[in-house]
Order: structure tokens, then C-alpha cells, then sequence
């Protein structure tokens, strides 16, 4: 059986089911990401700046993959509009929300809050984007997605000072596993491209994790 609905052209149930169970996934390795690093911040008395960073990167992360996971799983013509909406507006929270830890807790430099700031309001102009034009612009909004994402070469050395190498490795490995996803996301004649794509979200995900918990929260 294939779904063919105006938001979910083509996709065969056993893809949407995929795509599902995938980014479900991420919403449990969301709540453990957060539960992680709040509770380690709490242990180091890392502060509120630092413990109110990572909630918002964690809940960044639960949010995104709740909304995807949404998406796939309910058939409702109207309700899947709304959640693809919602999907779509969740991506732009997460990549502000990743910035969050590294420009306010590792790097707190000028620069970096200048970054973060541009970042902030780049989601939200892309955000309300979104919910303006919907379905409109895709092309740049994917370009908009790649470019935030690797914004973060404006402060590359700042965080090879602070991150070390390991970091560094950690954290430009899950931008370019994102990056490489998108050659799924674009290639509709690959089967289960969607879920593949999914895969490689949610393992740039993982990478980015690590690079804070390991380098940020817990260094």
C-alpha cells in the first residue's frame, strides 16, 4: 500500500513505518541526552547558565524527534499538515538549540554570543517562514538548514581551543553526517530514502551529543 497524500507523496506504509520507528528512536535518546547532562551539570555545579543550555539543547532534541515521529506516524489528512509544519520548524529549533552549549558555556566569547545570536534569529525568521508559506521554498529552506549548521566555522578556532581535538572531530563529523543525509533526503528513487535519511539525522545527533557531553558538560 502506498500513502499519497498532498504532504507524504509516495511513500509506501512499510517506509512511513521506517521513517516512524526511526525518529522514535530519537525521541528516547533525546530524554536520556537530557537526563545525562542536567544531572551531570547538577553533580559538577555547573550553574544555571550552563544547566539552562543544556536543557534547551536537549529539549531541542526530544522536540524534533517527537514532531518527525508525529509526522509519520498519523495518516489524518489535516493533522499531518500541521505536524509536517511542526516537523519542518523543529529542524530549525534543533540546529539553534545544538549552538546553544558551545557558545554559552564552552565559549562565552563576544564572537560567539554574536553567533548564537544570528543563529537564534535565523530559527526564528525560519520558523515563521514556515508557518507563513508551508509547503513554499523548500530548496531554500534546506539551503538555509546546511548554512546555519555550518556557521559554526566563524568560531572554528575558538572551539578548537576550548573543544580540543577530540571535540572538534566530534562535532564537524555530525555536521557531515547531516550533510551526507541530505543526499537521501533529495533522492526520492532510492527506497526507504526517507528512513535512511532519518538514520543519518539521528547519528549526526549522537556526534553532536557526545561532542557536548563529553567536551562541554563533562570535559
Amino acid at each position: 500500500m502506498t500513502v499519497s497524500t498532498d504532504t507524504n507523496v509516495g511513500y509506501s506504509f512499510k517506509e512511513e513505518l521506517a521513517s516512524s520507528i526511526s525518529h522514535a528512536l530519537g525521541v528516547i535518546f533525546g530524554i536520556v541526552a537530557l537526563v545525562m547532562m542536567v544531572s551531570k551539570a547538577m553533580e559538577l555545579e555547573a550553574g544555571g547558565l550552563a544547566i539552562t543550555s543544556y536543557s534547551i539543547y536537549g529539549a531541542s532534541i526530544i522536540i524534533l524527534y517527537l514532531a518527525s515521529t508525529l509526522y509519520h506516524s498519523i495518516p489524518f489528512e489535516k493533522a499531518k499538515r500541521a505536524l509536517k509544519t511542526f516537523d519542518h520548524c523543529a529542524i530549525f529549533l534543533l540546529i539553534a538549540g545544538t549552538y546553544t552549549p558551545f557558545m554559552l558555556v564552552s565559549l562565552g566569547t563576544p564572537l560567539a554570543m554574536v553567533v548564537m545570536t544570528v543563529i537564534w534569529l535565523l530559527a526564528l525568521v525560519g520558523i515563521l517562514a514556515k508557518v507563513a508559506f508551508v509547503y513554499r521554498f523548500k530548496t531554500l529552506s534546506l539551503i538555509m538548514y546546511l548554512a546555519m549548521g555550518w556557521m559554526s566555522l566563524v568560531v572554528i578556532y575558538q572551539l578548537y581551543l576550548s573543544l580540543a581535538i577530540g571535540g572538534l572531530v566530534l562535532l564537524a563529523s555530525g555536521g557531515l553526517v547531516y550533510s551526507l543525509g541530505v543526499i537521501f533526503y533529495v533522492k526520492r528513487s532510492i527506497p526507504f530514502n526517507h528512513a535512511i535519511w532519518h538514520l543519518f539525522v539521528l547519528g549526526g545527533t549522537v556526534l553532536h551529543f557526545l561532542a557536548v557531553y563529553l567536551y562541554v558538560v563533562a570535559p
